[in-house]
């Protein structure tokens, strides 16, 4: 199975300029997120994906392959579609740009979901830490037994009315897709659901298109506040 990892990386943000080169622990951002997924022996390609040229000039600093992608895409996923159609493979990654603590088991839990010949989209979730069950910047999944996710939210889900303790489980960055699926995605107009909670992933699932989700126990900040830099820069001195 020939996989290829793309890292969508735009430099506009809005809750932390210029995210993708702040400086985590004293390097850029997406440094430690790209040195993170070529540590991966399962990938034939890491492609950083981008519409800024200082970011692709940082790429190519670095020797890290680097490809420019149009300004007008409003998600990472059809920035991964755009890549899809230039270079062949059984399977495509996203790998979110602001995933500094991305590790190779999150790649090989990835992949192992996408093992499955049916699975045409992947995801992965962890065990919820009591921190992040109330934090809408934590995404949350519900998932059938056989590993469907039947919904994401930023909400607390599933809602404990019984104080029945129910498990909750996050949502990581981290997707795997067929190009028939990312063919899909970008013919489909934004759906009511991605647009009121501002998750991609749900015009996949308002449309039909199953994801199934594999998990890990690694759990990852994702970096869009300076307060989860100083999380990351923290977890990073503990390790």
């Amino acid at each position: 199975m020939k996989a290829i990892a793309v890292i969508p990386a735009r430099l506009a943000s809005t809750r932390l300029p210029r995210k993708m080169l702040h400086l985590i622990a004293g390097e850029p951002l997406l440094a430690h997120v790209v040195r993170a997924v070529r540590s991966s022996p399962l990938l034939a390609e890491v492609i950083v994906a981008t519409d800024s040229e200082e970011i692709f000039a940082f790429c190519e600093k670095n020797s890290w392959p680097a490809r420019m992608t149009s300004a007008i895409h409003r998600s990472g996923t059809e920035r991964v579609h755009e890549i899809s159609k230039a270079l062949e493979a059984d399977v495509y990654l996203n790998v979110q740009g602001d995933e500094p603590l991305t590790r190779p088991e999150h790649i090989a839990a990835l992949l192992q979901v996408m093992r499955n010949p049916a699975v045409e989209v992947g995801t992965l979730k962890t065990p919820c830490p009591e921190h992040d069950v109330n934090n809408p910047n934590a995404v949350k999944v519900v998932c059938e037994t056989g590993g469907r996710a039947l919904y994401f939210s930023r909400a607390t889900i599933p809602h404990d009315r019984d104080a029945a303790s129910p498990r909750y489980y996050k949502h990581l960055g981290f997707y795997a897709y067929r190009r028939a699926a990312l063919d899909r995605f970008v013919s489909l107009p934004e759906s009511f659901l991605e647009r009121s909670e501002r998750l991609e992933q749900l015009r996949f699932l308002e449309n039909g298109t199953s994801i199934h989700v594999g998990e890990t126990p690694y759990d990852t900040v994702g970096v869009d506040t300076i307060e989860d830099v100083r999380r990351v820069e923290e977890i990073l001195r503990q390790r």
